[in-house]
């Protein structure tokens, strides 16, 4: 008795997601035959993914194509897609643009990322909330995770020099008899809140300028989207500077020197008045273009070399090779605006460090290539390195999870 039961219970069950299975493959069947011919060509494929966000060449929409298309004839009909989709875990080719996206998840500390994609279903249904918070998360872990090394990066932008060369081992353990075991995460909460707001700036920022950028309304070009991508970074940004700028005083502290955000911000306003907020803002600014624009264009480059080398029976990559080809792309990015990112934490810190005269962001780069050469421009660099491989892991791990808590895993 017992065993039937459950056996034919299970049978239910599979048919009855069967069914829901195959509700959904025909809607986005249908989405996808723009010219409801009852085939799917490359045409299709290709303009379906540029609606996404994703410009692919006609040769890797057949790619897809061929994947996915049993007769040879080029097209696919909806029994060949319900046969390749109905037992294949990718549900459908979002599934595989939402691999292939240049994601957010990836929170390496830098809030320099380019704003998340959101299919119009996901807006619809409201899952972008979801999956934005999934990846506020993420990077909160994986920020708390890596701050000792963080505080490292700063410590040794500011204060390292040719005569006073900070190691690793001998800045952890000035910090620890500094402030004990605790000082390691100076800093890290308000690295910590200032992610939700700007997320949330950039991604509104984000669909506003894509709306005015777009010369034809819902068709969005690359270069357009970098050009929105760019700017509702640069708005997000402005926004929350004064943020970056108690960071990186918090960070910097001595024992005692603050009692918190709030007293640290007072303080600053008392001695150095508004304008201590902003400094360091047009290196900041200046480092988002090399650095969005390099991170996007290799992270493209990658992803067509990987579709035309590797794409023969699948286009979804596996995780482990999107999240190199993100971390890659990224510290690329971050190689380039480096020395942008050395000089605005400089300038930010400025008034704290004892008997320095407030410099422009151009007499600091002349002073530190006068005194310490090319290379003092990448001071803390390696701390810097050394903290993307954690912070990546733990930001995908803590991600995927919360996508699983939060039901955004089908």
């Amino acid at each position: 008795g017992g065993g039937e039961r459950l056996l034919l219970g299970s049978i239910y069950e599979f048919s009855k997601y069967l069914k829901e299975h195959e509700k959904k493959l025909k809607l986005t069947f249908k989405s996808l035959d723009k010219n409801n011919d009852g085939r799917i060509d490359h045409t299709e494929i290709k303009q379906s993914l540029a609606d996404l966000g994703l410009d692919i060449s006609k040769e890797e929409a057949e790619k897809i194509l061929q994947s996915i298309d049993v007769d040879g004839t080029m097209t696919v009909d909806w029994n060949e897609w319900r046969e390749h989709f109905l037992f294949n875990p990718a549900t459908n080719l979002q599934e595989i643009i939402r691999y292939w996206k240049h994601s957010t998840v990836l929170d390496i500390g830098e809030s320099l990322a380019i704003p998340d994609e959101f299919t119009e279903e996901e807006k619809t249904s409201g899952l972008w909330w979801k999956q934005l918070s999934a990846g506020a998360m993420a990077g909160a872990v994986s920020r708390t995770g890596t701050a000792p090394l963080d505080r490292m990066k700063v410590f040794m932008q500011v204060h390292a020099t040719k005569s006073n060369k900070i190691s690793l081992s001998g800045g952890f353990k000035q910090m620890l008899k500094e402030g004990g075991v605790t000082s390691l995460w100076r800093g890290n909460g308000i690295n910590v809140l200032k992610i939700a707001p700007e997320t949330a700036i950039k991604f509104m920022a984000y669909e506003q300028y894509k709306k005015l950028l777009s010369s034809e309304p819902g068709k969005v070009r690359t270069h357009e989207r970098f050009m929105a991508g760019s700017l509702a970074g640069a708005t997000a940004q402005t926004a929350i500077y004064p943020m970056e700028v108690l960071k990186t005083r918090l960070t910097l502290r001595k024992t005692g020197q603050y009692s918190g955000m709030f007293d640290c911000a007072k303080k600053i306003l008392k001695n150095e008045g508004v304008k201590a907020f902003y400094k360091g803002y047009i290196p900041n600014i200046l480092g988002i273009i090399p650095y969005a624009g390099i991170d996007l264009a290799i992270y493209e480059s990658l992803k067509n070399l990987w579709l035309s080398k590797y794409a023969k029976d699948t286009a979804n990559p596996g995780i482990l090779v999107l999240l190199g080809c993100g971390t890659i792309s990224s510290s690329c990015g971050q190689v380039a605006s480096y020395p942008l990112a050395l000089i605005r934490t400089r300038m930010q810190a400025q008034a704290s460090i004892e008997g320095s005269k407030q410099m422009s962001m151009s007499q600091i780069a002349k002073k530190i290539l006068e005194k310490e050469g090319f290379f003092g421009l990448y001071r803390g660099i390696l701390p810097n390195f050394m903290k993307v491989i954690p912070a990546v892991s733990i930001s995908y791990v803590v991600y995927e999870n919360m996508r699983y808590s939060l039901g955004i895993q089908k």
